[in-house]
């Protein structure tokens, strides 16, 4: 898809294009064989049906046919040129989907625009899926994905990384990218699967090639560093069953150790821009060291709850979150006891701000069960497991609302 926008600077043509290669491979793959480099082999199908287009519409389609003269001047019979050789304008090397990241976090779209068009097109997010991401109806988020598409295409925005005088304004945006495709993969937003381990990787690896430009920021290094230590948990996170298994119940030892040094040294290393010393902690860098607290604690009972408690309190500081406000309830009720994130939590949801979110009341219902409330911790399982978005989180609920009839 990224390779096709550049070639021919249509988003809607590259998209059908895409999706006519993957249907052409799903007819002759059976019969033929997998080809030996299939990512090739669908970018010049792709290619070659966007180039078709093209032309049935009458558009001159030189840049399409400049590329395809370099592809077999180089004897490139197996396909296209590997993204990862392209050379931005500015010097440093990146591929076509980093690229469409930064097209994607242009300033001139809204900010909802931005994640969402590159979660869309960068991410592999369907509309549905995107929409459930930011709690809107799929036909808003669809009209909001078209528009973002039309934005790009009638004002001329460039298909580049910008140049480095314009990095950082641009590094905000390209950080809420990449941390809602993080998000999609480390918890999905529905279907059979808890993870989306495809999702996860991707984000990582933009996020190596961000920081590697970008080695001073230290937001960017914050969200590698989170996102690692997430991830060095997804082999722990669900069973032989697929199931979920909560986090003070995890096997400790089957976390990514190397992952978990890595993130750890990130968070140790980062200084601020022209500075010395450690960096003020900006949302990534707080979220992260949430995450550095549970990776470092050897038992569940060890983890230092007050430690995250404070991260919480400063990350509330940043953003109106009610998703911080429940995990910051949830962290006071391990800290201060159950009743002081029961209090904290009808709070929430007096608010109304997260009706139809099947976390607060799973939160409620762990705390009501700790406190020894079996009936009400009861009911707010049933509203959970009504909300549940994912099976896997389904049948945990189950699991546990089976467990308070146990005698």
């Amino acid at each position: 898809m990224a390779t096709l926008i550049r070639v021919t600077g249509d988003w809607d043509v590259a998209e059908e294009a895409a999706a006519g290669a993957f249907e052409r491979a799903a007819l002759t793959w059976p019969r033929d064989g997998v080809p030996r480099n299939p990512g090739a082999w669908l970018t010049t199908a792709a290619r070659n049906l966007a180039l078709d287009r093209l032309r049935r519409r009458g558009v001159e389609a030189d840049k399409v046919r400049e590329w395809i003269a370099m592809q077999e001047a180089s004897g490139g019979a197996d396909g296209p040129p590997d993204p990862a050789d392209v050379v931005a304008d500015d010097g440093p090397a990146w591929d076509d989907r980093l690229r469409l990241v930064f097209t994607c976090a242009h300033p001139s779209l809204p900010m909802e625009s931005r994640v969402a068009l590159t979660l869309r097109a960068v991410g592999g997010l369907d509309t549905g899926e995107i929409a459930r991401a930011f709690h809107v109806p799929e036909a808003t988020m669809g009209q909001r994905i078209s528009r973002a598409k039309r934005k790009i295409r009638n004002a001329g925005i460039p298909y580049r990384v910008p140049t480095a005088d314009l990095l950082p304004e641009r590094l905000d945006g390209v950080l809420a990218v990449l941390y809602l495709i993080a998000n999609e993969g480390y918890l999905a937003s529905h279907g059979d699967d808890l993870q989306r381990l495809d999702l996860a990787a991707e984000a990582i690896r933009l996020a190596r090639l961000l920081v590697g430009l970008l080695p001073d920021a230290d937001e960017a290094q914050a969200l590698l560093a989170l996102m690692l230590l997430q991830h060095a948990r997804s082999a722990a996170r669900i069973d032989a069953d697929g199931d979920l298994v909560p986090l003070p119940e995890q096997d400790r030892a089957t976390w990514d150790a190397a992952e978990i040094r890595e993130g750890l040294a990130l968070l140790a290393t980062a200084t601020p821009a022209g500075g010395a010393g450690p960096a003020p902690a900006g949302p990534y860098r707080l979220q992260a060291e949430i995450q550095a607290v549970h990776a470092q604690a050897r038992t569940a009972d060890e983890t230092d709850w007050l430690a995250i408690v404070a991260r919480y309190d400063a990350l509330a500081m940043f953003a109106d979150s009610p998703f911080v406000t429940l995990n910051r309830a949830i962290a006071r009720g391990m800290a201060f006891g159950p009743q002081a994130g029961l209090d904290d939590l009808a709070l929430l949801e007096a608010s109304g701000r997260l009706d139809g979110y099947h976390l607060l009341p799973a939160a409620q219902a762990d705390l009501l069960r700790r406190q020894g409330e079996a009936d009400a911790a009861a009911s707010r399982y049933r509203d959970a497991i009504a909300l549940a978005r994912t099976a896997p989180e389904r049948r945990f609920l189950e699991r546990r609302l089976a467990e308070l009839r146990e005698p």
